[in-house]
């Protein structure tokens, strides 16, 4: 499997006005992002399965990789906390991209290429940034071949 993680893009500040999981996506967030992902399909990067997390900024995020999904997107709760065997039991597909949040991205990396979920202060994923793992899905099992920053992968898309 080749497994992309990809961080939301920037969001709105949470307020008493709009509780976290309301948080949209701002202008400058939606726009970076667009140029990152014309950056990752210039990398050749697609997937036949795309998973997020249900808070707003997620399904945004996903809307925006939709240029780079040959098969479905689906909401996937896990996705909002930290990650764990039930989170792997429901993910399929050959090339499936998991749009979610920090710090549970970076242990979901730590755990799947260490086996160690404490781990994950050391793959920081900034707002709009991508991991790229490839190998089975198992704590441990899976290697990092890439993690970009947000802003190469916008250079590579203009």
């Amino acid at each position: 499997m080749l497994l992309f993680l990809v961080r939301h893009a920037i969001a709105a500040d949470a307020s008493p006005d709009r509780p976290d999981a309301s948080r949209p996506l701002t202008a400058a967030g939606e726009r970076k992002f667009t140029e990152a992902v014309r950056g990752a399909r210039r990398l050749g990067w697609r997937f036949d399965r795309l998973y997020h997390s249900p808070l707003l900024r997620a399904v945004q995020t996903a809307e925006l990789l939709r240029p780079l999904l040959d098969g479905d997107s689906r909401s996937l709760p896990d996705l909002a906390r930290p990650p764990d065997v039930e989170m792997l039991a429901h993910i399929e597909g050959e090339r499936v991209a998991l749009v979610g949040h920090e710090p549970h991205l970076s242990a979901l990396l730590a755990w799947l290429t260490t086996g160690e979920i404490a781990r994950g202060e050391r793959f920081p994923l900034k707002k709009g940034g991508m991991a790229l793992l490839s190998g089975p899905p198992r704590p441990g099992a899976m290697e990092l071949q890439a993690l970009v920053l947000p802003k190469i992968l916008r250079k590579l898309g203009a």
